[in-house]
């Protein structure tokens, strides 16, 4: 199908009216044929997981406050608060309103969702907020008084600035760094800022001084001020493709290459430059591992020094997963198998030291949530969860004990649950590994495998309410398949499937989806997917590749038409993941997968029942191609069900009750169909 050929173009007109009635009447049609006394009561049952007040209200400290956003059944759009360490310990905080973004949206006559908010340090006196219309990626930047509690306006000398996919940090008081939506030109081709200005107070947009422009086949240009007290800096990003990006320091007004490949990832606390490196690098006569860790001076570095220190070096069973400083010393969280391990790095006159972090929870997964090493020395905040263990909030300083400072409640019974790692083959050989949530000793039944594969985002497991009790309390299985395109073995897992690699991604999840039967675990029959965004894409690629595998698919947020994904919306930037449909050489391997394409009628291919869920003001990943691809499965008569969300964004929903019933449509039409 070329694009001239293609009869559903109407569908990518996100809100032409045509198009919104063909998605109302798919709504419809779908909330309809979902519609049960059984569905309202998993959908109250999954709202009260979003709503209660025992979750964990996670926040992010500022010197002495503790920020939180929070949202429950009385605070639809949500508050933004703030809090004492000495009150945050308590079970029962007492908050500090700053914002009622209820009140706001109300005000107003705008569907505001949350998007975060900058606070100037130390002081903590004035914040930019970011504000979405719906949930999209596009965003309002408004400043907000912190004593006050109001939005200050352009007129008063605040910062304001339109919707648009803006990059906008505070310099001091009075300056920000900022690339945004400047005029014809000034975005990248994948509607990114492409230009970064130094904006001063009181000055008109216009007026901003440019610091770096890049150009239209950039992703995105960005720069900000590095505020760490005596190693204040400033730098400029490049970023060429979704993968590779230049780093600046700007030093005197000129701009200074920090020379570490364009690959790794690269980040400065005080002296040290942090390298984790992607490919392997050769510096003089040694060369550095892919999935290494390596520390060096930063002045010396950009001077031409290239005394590198090897912190971490990953093995065929061991990747490196996250790292985060605190004042004084570097922790790094590792993946063994896709379990969690913590070390304690620190920097001394003789080099470098570590141990591993003791009086950690066992079998459960660490991730750290945060660190203050500019005022609150080396203190960390660490969630601990597993799939059938609700997460705990960690609390410690580097060297001293670790205290569970908060707990969440448990929302499902876990009686006769039992979590098992097994591993599948793949068609070239690769060991895939899977985990599997199930009773013990249980016979084959309804199951649903997850999968996401792509951009080196690593499945580690966690605990998850929602599907508990939709979907494991209820006698079905879940399973989640660490395939290759995530993280869990390093940058090897993921660059192997780059372009024309990209096959093995669904080799992946079809040999998880084989072992599963022959494990008795399941049937084909009984077996449901689900993935979203890439993993949407996956799920297209599993209807349209492996039908014969799945008695169920959920599909949501979806990549389908990759013909033309690179068109549409921030597709461009993916370039680097999945391949140029523009080249003929590349287009040869996507056209292989490409599932808008690969649709066929009932009479050459069987396809499981899918439902296909997307949002509207999803500005990442277009809803033309969960539209297109649901009206070309009606066409050709295969069993399709379409839900959009007016709003969301990305994640699919802008507030809980949305949420709420997102989840429960997923998991019920799973649930329906599997044990149909």
């Amino acid at each position: 199908m070329s694009n001239t050929e293609d009869p559903y173009l109407w569908l990518e007109k996100v809100t032409d009216d045509a198009a919104l009635d063909w998605v109302r009447t798919r709504n419809a049609a779908t909330t309809e044929f979902m519609k049960s006394d059984e569905f309202d009561a998993i959908e109250a049952r999954v709202r009260e997981v979003f709503d209660t007040d025992a979750r964990i209200p996670y926040a992010r400290r500022r010197g002495d406050y503790l920020y939180n956003f929070w949202r429950d059944a009385t605070h639809v759009r949500g508050l933004w608060r703030r809090t004492t360490m000495e009150e945050y310990r308590k079970d029962s905080p007492e908050w500090d309103v700053l914002l009622d973004l209820d009140a706001v949206a109300d005000a107003e006559g705008e569907n505001w969702v949350w998007s975060g908010a900058q606070v100037l340090r130390p002081d903590q006196k004035i914040a930019l907020v970011t504000l979405s219309r719906g949930g999209a990626d596009a965003t309002v930047v408004r400043e907000f008084d912190l004593e006050t509690r109001a939005f200050r306006n352009a007129d008063d000398g605040g910062y304001y600035v339109a919707e648009a996919k803006t990059d906008i940090g505070y310099i001091d008081s009075d300056a920000v760094y900022i690339g945004t939506d400047f005029g014809d030109g000034s975005l990248t081709d994948s509607g990114y800022p492409r230009i970064a200005k130094r904006w001063q107070r009181g000055t008109e947009l216009s007026e901003a001084t440019t610091v770096f422009e890049g150009k239209p086949s950039d992703i995105s240009i960005s720069a900000w001020h590095d505020r760490t007290p005596g190693f204040e800096r400033d730098f400029v990003q490049r970023a060429t493709d979704f993968y590779n990006a230049e780093l600046y320091v700007l030093k005197s007004d000129e701009l200074v290459l920090v020379d570490v490949p364009t690959d790794a990832t690269a980040s400065i606390h005080k002296d040290w430059l942090l390298v984790r490196t992607m490919t392997d690098w050769t510096v003089g006569d040694t060369t550095y591992s892919a999935g290494a860790l390596l520390a060096t001076n930063f002045d010396a570095f950009v001077r031409g020094g290239r005394d590198l220190t090897v912190l971490f070096a990953p093995d065929e069973h061991r990747s490196l997963h996250q790292w985060a400083w605190t004042e004084n010393h570097l922790l790094v969280v590792t993946l063994v198998d896709v379990a969690t391990e913590v070390r304690v790095y620190t920097p001394g006159d003789d080099g470098w030291s570590d141990r591993p972090m003791t009086g950690l929870p066992e079998l459960t997964s660490i991730e750290i949530v945060g660190t203050d090493s500019e005022e609150n020395g080396d203190e960390f905040f660490l969630s601990s969860s597993g799939y059938l263990t609700p997460a705990t909030l960690l609390y410690g300083t580097v060297g001293g004990e670790i205290e569970a400072l908060k707990q969440a409640p448990s929302f499902f019974d876990t009686t006769g649950l039992a979590v098992a790692q097994h591993f599948a083959t793949s068609d070239d050989g690769t060991k895939i590994p899977y985990f599997v949530v199930r009773r013990d000793n249980a016979a084959p039944g309804p199951t649903l495998l997850y999968g996401y594969g792509g951009f080196e985002i690593s499945m580690t497991p966690s605990y998850s309410g929602a599907t508990g009790l939709a979907w494991l309390e209820r006698g079905g299985t879940y399973v989640v398949a660490n395939i290759r395109g995530g993280g869990e073995y390093g940058p090897e897992w993921h660059t192997q499937v780059l372009r024309a690699g990209r096959h093995k991604v669904h080799e992946d999840f079809a040999a998880v989806a084989r072992d599963l039967v022959e494990r008795g675990i399941t049937t084909h029959r009984q077996l449901g997917a689900q993935g979203g965004s890439n993993g949407g894409l996956l799920m297209g690629i599993m209807l349209t590749k492996y039908p014969e595998l799945f008695g169920a698919i959920v599909c949501q947020v979806p990549l389908l038409d990759m013909k033309r994904y690179h068109l549409l919306l921030a597709g461009a930037s993916w370039v680097a993941e999945y391949g140029n449909p523009d080249d003929p050489d590349e287009w040869a391997f996507i056209s292989e997968y490409s599932p808008y394409q690969d649709v066929v009628g009932p009479e050459d291919k069987k396809y499981p029942p899918i439902l296909i869920a997307t949002s509207t003001r999803d500005d990442r990943v277009h809803p033309g191609h969960a539209r297109k691809m649901a009206a070309r499965l009606e066409e050709v008569g295969q069993d399709v069900r379409y839900f959009e969300n007016i709003e969301g964004g990305h994640g699919g929903a802008a507030d809980n009750a949305q949420m709420a019933f997102k989840t429960t449509l997923a998991f019920q039409f799973l649930w329906t169909t599997l044990n149909a």
